[in-house]
């Protein structure tokens, strides 16, 4: 892992490691919490619809649905 140092205005740098791992520029937007006892920072997507895309992927269609739904009825009958 990578250490920085906070500077007298609150301000840190990202390690260049951190960087190139999550692809971070200038200008990336960093998400922060805290749970109590840690810091956690969250990179945020630059477009986030477009970072959705593909995410439920193989979870099933709506035309899988609809041969379920299809088949219930069948054996509703």
């Amino acid at each position: 892992m990578a250490n920085s140092i906070l500077g007298k205005s609150g301000q840190t740098a990202v390690p260049s490691v951190i960087r190139k791992e999550f692809h971070l520029e200038a200008g990336s937007k960093l998400h922060w919490e805290t749970d109590g006892s840690r810091i956690i920072v969250y990179p945020l997507a630059k477009d986030p619809i477009k970072a959705l895309i593909g995410v439920l992927k193989g979870h099933g269609s709506v035309e899988d649905l609809l041969i379920e739904r299809q088949k219930d009825k069948k054996r509703g009958s």
